[in-house]
């Protein structure tokens, strides 16, 4: 069951689609789940290769601040970006990390997922994709959004070229949150 409110940091480097992630995940909440949701973001100058997060709080309730000191949710994609987020994380919080480029854990948190999401989006045929296999593991695992209402707006907002290809991460995701049973261990 997931409570309100999401506090939610998503973090990696330029080029993974972390803004657009929480773009999705944001856009789902509010258009499909009937909750209100905000977002913020920055990126560094390089924008591609350097370091980008995305805040997002989900509520069912409306939002008064876009600020959250503390994250129940931090979703890493990057060893740097780890390092500088995980602070910012709860105590009891979720720490979802990509084992591929976040090798050092720093501060061990009860509640960790490894899901290999780049490796997943390489063995699709493009690792730009691994931003929705993370999508798709925390609509199975953590039960944030729903599939259905998450495969709508990925198909509403991402270049029709590449709908196919982030369907098929976001369903990759889904998989193996379902074959790792990580939520119920």
């Amino acid at each position: 069951m997931v409570t309100y409110p999401q506090r939610i940091t998503l973090c990696g480097f330029g080029g993974q689609g972390i803004i657009l992630s929480a773009v999705i995940l944001g856009t789902t909440a509010v258009t499909k789940g009937d909750l209100y949701a905000v977002q913020t973001q920055s990126y560094g100058s390089e924008a591609r290769g350097g370091q980008c997060q995305s805040e997002l709080i989900i509520d069912k309730k409306a939002i008064n601040s876009p600020v959250a000191e503390k994250k129940n949710l931090l979703v890493a994609m990057f060893q740097t970006a780890y390092e500088k987020y995980i602070p910012t994380l709860e105590d009891d919080g979720v720490l979802v990390i990509d084992p591929g480029l976040v090798t050092k854990i720093t501060r061990p948190i009860k509640t960790t997922f490894e899901v290999p999401a780049t490796q997943i989006a390489v063995d699709l045929g493009n690792r730009m994709a691994a931003n929705m296999v993370m999508l798709g593991f925390l609509s199975e695992s953590l039960g944030i959004i729903k599939r259905e209402d998450l495969l709508d707006v990925v198909k509403d907002t991402v270049n029709p070229r590449f709908v196919e290809l982030n369907f098929k991460a976001v369903e990759a995701g889904i998989a193996y949150a379902k074959e790792h049973d990580l939520y119920h261990k």
